[in-house]
């Protein structure tokens, strides 16, 4: 057990901290990686039990731990019921998902489309990465990805964001139908 006293109002303050300093994109994900690697190994000090609780329905649990009032900055533990995932999707803004507890895997996409239909989108498969305890995941703005729980247990994974996903107008993706759909824009 990792017994660092990182907690989430310091890790809120380093990443301030990163985003000042940095325009860049790539410098600020480079930034972050090494903070959200330090705080999924000081989970002791922010993972509750009830994190680890999800929606049958949906298939996974989402826990806010932090958010900034104009919605930027939030901070996410998400939980994933065994077999269960979510299908492709982009989060509309930078994102670093790093493992607490349990491999999810991860499968990377692109677009091979033009983007010129409205609710339309082929996608072709580029990468997979199974992110494991203290594996960071670096995404920009407009990475596709989607992600597994193959394992017999609840999966946990933290999930930082340039804003909040729920105000971001990201889109979903279905590759059978392939679907394109715009969901929570705020």
């Amino acid at each position: 057990m990792i017994t660092d006293g990182y907690t989430i109002p310091q890790l809120v303050a380093d990443l301030k901290q990163v985003c000042a300093r940095f325009n860049d994109e790539r410098e600020i994900l480079a930034g972050i990686r090494p903070l959200a690697h330090r705080a999924a190994r000081a989970k002791a000090n922010w993972l509750e039990d009830r994190m680890y609780h999800a929606d049958p329905d949906q298939g996974f649990g989402v826990y806010l731990l932090h958010e900034e009032p104009n919605h930027t900055l939030a901070i996410l533990a998400v939980s994933w019921l065994p077999h269960r995932g979510a299908p492709p999707h982009d989060h509309g803004t930078w994102a670093v998902v790093a493992g607490v507890d349990g491999p999810e895997k991860n499968e990377f996409y692109e677009r091979v489309d033009d983007n010129s239909r409205q609710g339309y989108a082929e996608l072709k498969k580029v990468g997979e990465k199974v992110c494991n305890v203290g594996d960071v995941i670096a995404m920009p703005r407009g990475m596709i990805h989607s992600v597994w729980n193959d394992s017999d247990v609840v999966t946990v994974s933290l999930h930082i964001y340039g804003k909040h996903i729920n105000h971001t107008g990201r889109s979903q993706f279905d590759l059978e139908t392939h679907g394109d759909a715009v969901c929570c824009e705020g």
